[in-house]
């Protein structure tokens, strides 16, 4: 079968390739940027790209397609798109063919959450692999451990990350009422994507959408500290429940009335209880901690979900202390001059706030200068951005990027007075960043794109003589 995809280099619809490559099928694609490193991955797989979407690519790389796989990136009057609607020819969603031709008759387990997905489902899939299962996996993020987003094996098993967004310009769904899984994680639910829902109410409408599709004989893996999955599942729920939460006593307040409590419990010193019988300790590599209360509750979902599919939870710990992150989650990207920089994907107040607290954790009284990208459709709208000052109180310093952004970014920071600092230039930004970092500091890039290369950027002009 030869697949022509649009949308190509996005992280989902790169897998998407890359596991159809693997199951023997020709692929081609195109996408509006086409640029490393995602092109460089599709390219070393023998996949030949097309930048743009004109129509001639129906006489060119996509000539007698049997299918065109549509990213929801792609919209009505994209050319490509309306040549494909004339001409009748064949179209599907990433989503549907992956089930129809990968998921279908294997033992899916999904991560859902607006937070953590990525994390959340690299451990899963590390713990399942540690313990001799090879599952496949489709990931928004490359795991150290594995060094690709994607990988199709024989397994029975494969693990998924379950985006909430929807699936395409033909279908307005989520994303993952398309994978059917047997074993789902609903890790943690607030107010995303302002650009397509009106408010949480509609996010957790999906969500339960997803909940209708699990079996009976099926599991739901639920943070039981989230007031708004409770309610996901008080609209129905007809599989079992397994619920974990926070074993600390403040984690209590965040629950909704009358909502059972976890049985699975993680305390901040990592020990794992179960009703009243310990589980073990969670302990990290020391080469690369996972550091956070948002860390520990992953790994506890990931946890419960492999013992879901047989991995005895101390097996799954064993997996953990041997794991060693994903690229993007507090990654290092190099030390000049003794300031460390960091790259993370932190892109919603929740995340920043978890991230910013985490490293705090780690480095205790050193300097923390935070650096943000509001780049998400949902930042972008400034729909989140009366949060940002509260998120972000814990760094020392706060510099945000404001290129292309439509709203006053200088008036949402206002809260963190001289802490904040407002920028529309990137040179700009990294020369206002350089003079004032100085031995000892932590630079905290967060962005869910490549800003323009900052990182690099950054440590360039801080390795140059002063």
């Amino acid at each position: 079968m030869h697949l022509h995809i649009l949308g190509i280099c996005g992280t989902f619809m790169g897998g998407i390739a890359a596991i159809a490559k693997a199951a023997g099928h020709r692929v081609t694609g195109c996408d509006a940027n086409v640029y490393p490193p995602m092109s460089d991955q599709l390219e070393a797989l023998g996949i030949a790209l097309t930048e743009g979407y004109d129509s001639s690519q129906l006489q060119g790389t996509a000539s007698g397609a049997d299918v065109f796989v549509v990213g929801n990136v792609v919209s009505r009057g994209n050319r490509l798109i309306e040549a494909i609607l004339d001409a009748g020819l064949p179209y599907t969603s990433g989503p549907q063919w992956l089930y129809e031709n990968v998921l279908s008759g294997k033992w899916t387990l999904a991560v859902a959450g607006t937070h953590g997905k990525t994390t959340t489902a690299s451990m899963l899939a590390w713990i399942l692999d540690h313990a001799g299962l090879a599952p496949g996996f489709l990931i928004g993020g490359v795991p150290v451990d594995f060094g690709v987003s994607a990988r199709l094996t024989d397994s029975a098993f494969f693990v998924i990350e379950a985006d909430e967004y929807d699936t395409a310009f033909f279908d307005k769904r989520s994303k993952f009422v398309h994978y059917r899984p047997r074993t789902a994680i609903l890790n943690n639910l607030e107010y995303d994507h302002a650009d397509i829902f009106a408010d949480l109410a509609a996010i957790e409408t999906q969500f339960h959408h997803l909940v209708r599709t699990v079996p009976p004989s099926g599991k739901l893996v639920v943070n039981a500290d989230e007031a708004s999955l409770a309610r996901v599942l008080a609209r129905g729920c007809w599989s079992e429940v397994e619920r974990f939460g926070d074993a600390d006593a403040d984690a209590e307040t965040a629950r909704a009335e009358g909502a059972p409590p976890p049985a699975w419990r993680i305390a901040s010193d990592g020990n794992l209880t179960h009703g009243r019988a310990p589980q073990g300790v969670l302990r990290w590599s020391t080469a690369a901690p996972q550091l956070g209360r948002h860390n520990r509750l992953n790994a506890l979902a990931a946890l419960v979900a492999a013992r879901h599919a047989g991995v005895p939870v101390q097996a799954g710990l064993s997996a953990l202390a041997e794991f060693h992150g994903i690229k993007r989650r507090l990654e290092v990207r190099g030390v000049a001059r003794g300031i460390t920089v960091y790259d993370d994907f932190a892109h919603h107040p929740t995340a920043i706030a978890t991230t910013v607290d985490g490293l705090r954790r780690a480095v205790g009284h050193a300097r923390i200068i935070a650096v943000l990208e509001p780049r998400s459709n949902t930042m972008k709208l400034g729909a989140m951005k009366d949060a940002l000052p509260e998120s972000l109180a814990a760094a020392d310093m706060t510099y945000c990027y404001t290129a292309n952004l439509g709203w006053n970014a200088r008036a949402a920071l206002a809260p963190l007075g001289e802490k904040a600092a407002v920028h529309d230039h990137l040179d700009a930004l990294v020369e206002a960043i350089a003079v004032v970092a100085r031995a000892g500091d932590h630079v905290l890039v967060m962005s869910n794109g490549g800003f323009g290369g900052i990182h690099d950027k950054l440590l360039a002009r801080l390795a140059a003589p002063r």
